[in-house]
């Protein structure tokens, strides 16, 4: 009897179960035991992979997505690059309604994959013709058998993570996770993890992650949407200058504000201390994680899991380049040292 062929049918079969990383040396000051999971190693090398097959094949049972269709959304890049790949495997075209505060890395991994990109604005109101959310809006009127996924107002959002990433990490810390930490931008991953968590463990304190520039934490605090509180920052696929429904506030505990500037070297620190090449928006999820253990959060028995959403390859041409971080203003004199640790030979 022949033995039969180990392999996968698809990239699709890769997506979740992805591994819970202890990290060490960026930590060792901290209070508590700290956990990456590093969503990095699901194929599309993001979260967003875990959101594209569960609202894709959702919509393919519910009759709404068939054959031949067209998928449109808005997206910061990595949910478009998911997107894509999902479009590729089940035979669907890809139209793609992108901020321009997106990396060009990002940028060009969805061209790549075949999908059409409209480069929108980044620093104009929602409700602006011109922002990335009425283009594909406008995209999805114009362009007949195409469904929009719409992710910021999609409940499908939440559910992919309280089906998925909430139970896993139950299962890896066995139950013995004290706080959550994740980064807020749709709301998708921290709302829907949470959900699942706080089901099994109500004690268990999700704390979120904003930017300065976005609206999320005073609106979580006060109900209120502030529109002082918008202005251009330079963190991807985090903040926002409206509120998604996707977004649970009830069940997030507090939020905290980190800056482009903390969150761009704590990303670099990362890869340094402990090997692992993440992304802007990880460095985010970290640098709030040593703000939160400034204000006392944590203690000697805490279990925290934090999310670290992508992959460090998508800011080639942002937080790992040198030249980016000189012109954001970013190095002072002792970074700029450390940074430019080459030497050309001629």
């Amino acid at each position: 009897m022949k033995e039969e062929i180990k392999a996968y049918n698809s990239v699709l079969e890769l997506i979740g179960n992805t591994p819970l990383i202890k990290l060490n040396k960026v930590s060792a000051d901290l209070k508590g035991n700290f956990y990456a999971k590093v969503e990095a190693f699901n194929p599309g090398h993001s979260t967003k992979d875990r959101i594209a097959l569960y609202i894709i094949e959702e919509a393919e049972k519910r009759g709404i997505l068939k054959p031949g269709d067209t998928i449109i959304e808005t997206t910061s890049g990595n949910t478009g690059f998911s997107l894509a790949m999902v479009s590729i495997i089940k035979g669907y075209d890809c139209i793609l309604a992108v901020s321009s505060k997106s990396s060009k890395d990002k940028i060009d991994m969805l061209r790549s994959m075949g999908a059409k990109v409209y480069v929108c604005p980044a620093h104009v109101s929602a409700d602006d013709e011109r922002s990335y959310y009425n283009v594909a809006k406008r995209l999805h009127e114009e362009t007949k058998g195409s469904v929009y996924i719409n992710q910021y107002f999609n409940d499908l959002n939440v559910d992919a993570h309280y089906r998925s990433t909430g139970p896993e990490i139950w299962e890896q810390t066995k139950g013995k996770i004290t706080h959550l930490v994740a980064c807020s931008g749709t709301g998708g991953t921290i709302s829907g993890t949470a959900r699942f968590l706080k089901e099994m463990n109500p004690n268990i304190k999700i704390l979120g992650v904003d930017a300065f520039g976005s609206v999320l934490k005073k609106y979580h605090e006060t109900r209120e949407f502030d529109n002082d509180e918008i202005y251009p920052y330079r963190i991807e696929g985090i903040g926002k200058n409206l509120i998604p429904t996707a977004t649970d506030f009830d069940i997030i505990d507090k939020f905290i504000k980190v800056s482009d500037e903390d969150s761009a070297h704590t990303a670099r620190e990362i890869v340094k201390k402990e090997g692992l090449f993440v992304g802007y928006t990880s460095g985010a999820a970290f640098q709030a994680v040593k703000q939160y253990a400034e204000d006392g959060e944590f203690d000697a028995d805490s279990n925290v899991v934090i999310i670290f959403p992508d992959h460090g390859s998508r800011y080639m041409s942002k937080v790992f380049s040198d030249e980016w971080m000189s012109e954001q203003g970013f190095f002072d004199s002792v970074n700029q040292e450390e940074a430019l640790k080459i030497e050309i030979i001629k």
